[in-house]
């Protein structure tokens, strides 16, 4: 039994860091940012395929998916719209940021959900938990200070993106007025998420931008888009496979593993422009987080 949540874990790593690597190099390497037309583009196909794979894994029976109340589909709105913040502004800062900066600034969004907490639910204060969350403030704080290809927009984007995968954590961990499963909170984020996009393509001007896009004939950037559509849908996958088999706790470990996986191997196939400060504070983050989950464990 042991041995098949290792091997499941394993398989979450190599789908994590596909996945990541996949986005980064459609983003970033072969430039498909004009203006906002891969954010956009992408993302529709990725929760458009991701909801059309889901309801039909469900009609087949390979996933476990109830049928989905209005009341509770309604009632979830608020983290479906944190999820499109998520995603959205997470591959905007993704195509400017490098990973390892990337993930360093990401592991913040633990000090939103803790001071989120902390007013809402007046949690009881934990010296290691909060040694932690002080060491991951502190590198997201100066990286922007060290980092030698700076970029203020990629930074901004990963501010709005930490601030929903924060808010979001806490509203997923708390939401208790109906019993969605991870799988169907998933496939409603799809469902709103496509019809969203679809409503602001015009005003965004990624609509009118699509007719001007050089690339946008090219089997590269289509390929590239499925692919990220498709190695989302695994992700999910292999997240929910995962959880059934961990506590939270131990499903956080994996994650830090998948995260530190992605950071080493990331200049190997990445060029980056990382001194001797900015490495210390992507190494401070990663300790904090790994002090984070150590006293996660505790509690």
């Amino acid at each position: 039994m042991q041995w098949k949540r290792h091997v499941a874990g394993l398989a979450f790593i190599s789908v994590f860091v596909v996945s990541y690597f996949t986005n980064k190099f459609v983003l970033s390497v072969l430039k498909f940012t004009y203006p906002t037309l891969f954010q956009g583009h992408a993302f529709r196909w990725q929760t458009f395929i991701g909801a059309v794979l889901l309801l039909l894994f469900g009609k087949l029976g390979w996933v476990e998916m109830s049928r989905i109340t209005r009341s509770a589909a309604l009632s979830w709105l608020p983290a479906s719209l944190l999820f499109v913040g998520n995603i959205y502004a997470g591959s905007r800062a993704l195509s400017r940021i490098d990973i390892p900066f990337f993930f360093t600034l990401q592991n913040s969004s633990h000090v939103v959900s803790y001071v989120i907490l902390k007013v809402v639910q007046r949690e009881k204060t934990q010296w290691l938990k909060l040694i932690s969350i002080c060491l991951m403030m502190l590198s997201a704080v100066n990286l922007p200070l060290n980092d030698p290809q700076f970029d203020y927009g990629g930074y901004l984007w990963a501010v709005g993106h930490l601030f929903c995968v924060g808010a979001y954590r806490v509203f997923q961990v708390h939401y208790k007025s109906s019993n969605l499963s991870d799988i169907e909170q998933q496939c409603i984020n799809y469902v709103f998420s496509v019809l969203l996009l679809a409503v602001a393509a015009h005003p965004t001007g990624d609509l009118m931008g699509a007719l001007e896009f050089p690339s946008l004939q090219s089997h590269t950037f289509h390929c590239g888009c499925c692919a990220s559509a498709l190695l989302g849908f695994l992700l999910l996958l292999a997240t929910v496979r995962l959880k059934s088999g961990l506590s939270l706790e131990h499903f956080r470990v994996w994650m830090f593993l998948s995260k530190v996986t992605a950071v080493c191997l990331s200049p190997f196939l990445f060029f980056m422009d990382i001194n001797a400060p900015s490495l210390i504070c992507v190494v401070i983050s990663h300790v904090g987080e790994a002090l984070f989950v150590y006293s996660e464990r505790e509690l």
